[in-house]
């Protein structure tokens, strides 16, 4: 049965093994169209404080959110019995290189005698779908709206950070292997380094010559959420996860810096195996209790609960 909430249309549907189910939920966003979320919470009214994560471009609508609910489940459990809600988010897809254009606005409607239309000055982005999902579930009643947490892997990360520079509502952030090329203005035209045609801005030193750093230090200076964020050794973009961590360190802004190394890019969403058992492996366990910790300072003013 679909209901309103929050100007938000939901429907639930049980997760296999699992007593929480999926509040499947179409969140407005901007520019008055719908983007598909999963949204999971503890027994009870709460309000529990909430971490929202995604991945990548958007795609896939609501059955992809929900077949990404479903195989992060055992994951997602353990989030609800610590003590939160936890919402797996979708948004649109990625228009390259239109961010950093400046926010869009409103223009009047100017056609006289027709219908009110919404009209803005430039295209939404993805990360402005983010910020939409943060808003709608600040509305909640079972939320506490001023502890919203989320992680982000590769471009996830970095719309976490767009976001969080327009002043979406976001009290702790965790930018894992975020893929910050834009939100740090590096070139990524045709005098970038590349083998292969994929980048390489392994070394942070790399990244720092090819990056406007006064436009990416204007940014960093409107956020006031703290970030974890995380590294990966061998990954070709390494030096721009670690220069997002530098450059806001020497913004004086809160950001603390973790690295790993992993087979698998996007490492601290643990997903079942090819056995389809659920088993992080020690790596990953230890990134998961780093960022849940974090997560525990930041959102939970009575300190970590067990």
């Amino acid at each position: 049965m679909m209901t309103g909430a929050a100007s938000g249309y939901v429907f639930v549907q049980p997760l296999e093994g699992s007593p929480w189910p999926a509040h499947c939920t179409f969140v407005p966003t901007r520019d008055e169209l719908y983007v598909p979320i999963v949204l999971r919470k503890p027994d009870g009214d709460g309000p529990f404080p909430v971490i929202t994560m995604g991945r990548g471009d958007g795609h896939g609508g609501m059955p992809h959110v929900l077949a990404q609910a479903q195989r992060l489940r055992p994951m997602m459990d353990s989030m609800i019995r610590r003590g939160y809600a936890v919402v797996y988010v979708n948004y649109r897809h990625e228009i390259p290189h239109a961010y950093g254009r400046g926010p869009a606005v409103d223009i009047a409607d100017d056609i006289s005698g027709g219908e009110n239309l919404v009209r803005k000055s430039a295209a939404t982005l993805d990360s402005d779908d983010l910020a939409a999902i943060w808003r709608y579930l600040q509305g909640l009643p079972f939320i506490r709206p001023e502890a919203i947490g989320a992680i982000g892997i590769s471009h996830g990360g970095e719309m976490i950070l767009k976001a969080a520079a327009e002043g979406a509502p976001l009290a702790a952030g965790v930018i894992a292997e975020g893929a910050s090329h834009e939100f740090l203005s590096v070139d990524t035209g045709p005098d970038a380094p590349r083998i292969d045609g994929e980048l390489q801005y392994h070394e942070v030193d790399v990244v720092r010559r090819h990056a406007d750093k006064a436009a990416a230090m204007a940014r960093i200076a409107r956020i006031s959420a703290p970030m974890l964020h995380l590294g990966r050794y061998t990954d070709h973009l390494q030096g721009i996860f670690q220069l997002a961590h530098e450059w806001m360190r020497e913004a004086g802004k809160a950001s603390d810096w973790a690295c790993f190394e992993h087979p698998e890019h996007g490492y601290c969403l643990v997903y079942p195996g090819a056995d389809g058992r659920f088993g992080p492996d020690p790596v990953q366990r230890l990134a998961v209790e780093l960022y849940m910790e974090f997560f525990d300072r930041h959102l939970k003013p009575a300190g970590p609960v067990r």
